[in-house]
């Protein structure tokens, strides 16, 4: 079938129209690239062949152009790449620039300006709650029903889909031993999560309110907050996530607009305390998206965690990230937290799906407690698109190496 006749159903056709960047094979040169089903489209080389407008932001090797441009533009270049993948009169033109997917190299998207992750689904910290305060009158910290928590990441150590993960060495002490000691982590592990890309900047000073979240946010993706439990165990009292978490976080290649997800939009969980004004949504418009998330181990699904169960919403994260006055920057990344569902099969992490190690996962390998080295982590997840019709989210996945 031609690249320009995608078959319905794919979860790629012209309702989806993912942005990524890439290199054509031979070629170290990236473009900018839109998915169209089994292939990419040079989204630059089109905007120049069609006279667009739109290839000062198209005819570039990163999204950050773009992203920097605004809603606006956003809607206007997504309804003009529409056309060009849809319309007859655009076929001669166009399809001499699909390139086969299986021929292109996949690269980060953007360059990360900051990165932040939160804590918001319900279901995995009451989970973690319950590992380490067994004994607590409430598996939820007193904060958590009030604010969505979160803690600042490592930029740099962002890395796309496809990147190799070094198991990380670190400090690490068992409850049980009488000294700390130094080496790689042996409860290497994965959370689930789903990043969220802010594209036009705020103003240092400025707060972002509910009603402005899609005017600053161009787009999601999938997102794994790799996680060594045993360094992270040792270090976070009392500021929290440091080396446990910054030594890898994988980024799918392929960054799916806000405008592509209409369909998937959804009211969060029902609230059962009262929200401060900046973070009550209750006459905002729905402000959840129902995602439906895989995750698998050596090709093993393991994990199926809904993002409909999230309890804190993509909007509200941004309005508290910015409410006291922290400017945003076009390339901020920030992702959702561990995705967990209220049954053992939707549990976003091995630190759930094990409960910390005591009930290994049976793969077809063998046990799992924690991640062993040349495990293959991938995460996939679709989401409801417009007349039936699926809109993929893509890939991120990524391989386990030992520690040098």
């Amino acid at each position: 079938m031609p690249p320009f006749d995608v078959p319905e159903g794919d979860p790629f056709g012209p309702h989806n129209l993912p942005y990524g960047v890439f290199s054509p094979a031979g070629s170290d040169e990236r473009s900018v690239g839109v998915r169209l089903g089994d292939h990419v489209l040079d989204a630059g080389a089109a905007a120049h062949a069609l006279g667009s407008p739109y290839a000062s932001l198209l005819a570039r090797p990163s999204l950050g152009p773009l992203l920097a441009a605004g809603r606006t533009a956003w809607s206007d270049v997504r309804r003009a790449l529409t056309a060009w993948v849809t319309v007859p009169a655009h076929r001669e033109t166009v399809e001499p620039l699909l390139h086969p997917l299986s021929e292109v190299t996949l690269h980060l998207p953007f360059e990360v300006a900051d990165y932040v992750d939160f804590y918001s689904s319900e279901n995995h910290s009451r989970n973690v709650g319950q590992i380490f305060r067994p004994d607590a009158a409430d598996s939820l910290t007193p904060n958590w029903k009030h604010l969505p928590i979160g803690y600042h990441g490592r930029a740099g150590t962002v890395v796309v889909s496809g990147t190799d993960v070094v198991r990380p060495r670190g400090q690490r002490k068992a409850p049980t031993d009488p000294v700390p000691v130094f080496g790689p982590s042996v409860r290497l592990d994965i959370e689930a999560e789903v990043g969220f890309v802010v594209g036009a900047p705020s103003q240092l000073g400025e707060s972002v309110p509910l009603s402005a979240f899609r005017d600053h946010v161009f787009g999601l993706c999938l997102l794994n907050d790799w996680s060594a439990r045993d360094i992270q165990a040792w270090e976070y009292v009392p500021l929290g996530p440091f080396l446990g978490k910054s030594f890898a976080t994988s980024l799918s290649a392929w960054i799916t607009p806000l405008d592509a997800l209409e369909e998937a939009r959804v009211a969060p969980p029902e609230r059962t305390h009262p929200l401060l004004p900046y973070l009550d949504d209750a006459q905002e418009e729905p402000a959840g998206y129902d995602l439906r998330i895989s995750v698998a181990i050596n090709g093993q699904v393991v994990s199926e965690p809904p993002f409909s169960t999230m309890y804190w919403t993509a909007a509200q994260q941004l309005a508290h990230m910015t409410v006291n006055g922290a400017s945003l920057r076009t390339g901020d990344l920030y992702g959702s937290g561990t995705v967990s569902g209220p049954t053992e099969g939707e549990r976003g992490s091995l630190l759930e799906l094990t409960w910390n190690g005591r009930d290994p996962l049976e793969l077809s390998d063998g046990k799992r407690a924690f991640l062993e080295d040349g495990d293959v982590v991938t995460l996939t997840a679709w989401a409801p698109g417009p007349d039936g019709t699926r809109v993929g989210l893509g890939e991120v996945t990524g391989r386990v190496v030992p520690s040098p």
